[in-house]
């Protein structure tokens, strides 16, 4: 007699994970002035404005890391502001009337908040190419 068939059960978490990071570099083509730490904030909400109007301003976006002479900063976004956010960074243009763009190189996200934003910046960190 054949055993009887394995019971399949389906489970889907969604926005399991309470953050999503993001290690971005800005493009500046031109050089030009580099914005501070502060300045990469507001061009963030900036382009969240823009995209997502005073609801994806609101989104609390933080600056955990940024490094001026490369221009590259790890971001983290609660997770679901996590496609505003991606989506207003490739759609950004323009940095004080010149050509830009923010390229995503690495994203992470973190579904206990057991774990530290450390563990997470030292993860992203060590893929950073100098």
């Amino acid at each position: 007699m054949a055993p009887p068939p394995a019971a399949f059960e389906r489970r889907v978490l969604r926005n399991a994970a309470g953050h999503h990071y993001l290690r971005v570099r800005l493009e500046l083509p031109d050089g030009g002035a580099r914005p501070s730490a502060a300045q990469l904030k507001q061009l963030v909400v900036a382009a969240l404005r823009e995209l997502h109007g005073e609801v994806g301003a609101a989104l609390p976006v933080d600056v955990l890391t940024y490094e001026e002479k490369t221009l590259s900063a790890i971001l983290r976004v609660v997770s679901s502001g996590f496609v505003k956010l991606w989506s207003a960074l490739t759609l950004l243009g323009f940095y004080q009337n010149r050509r830009c763009a923010f390229r995503v190189l690495q994203v992470g996200r973190m579904a206990s908040p057991n774990v530290s934003s450390c563990c997470v910046i030292a993860w992203l960190g060590e893929h950073v190419a100098s």
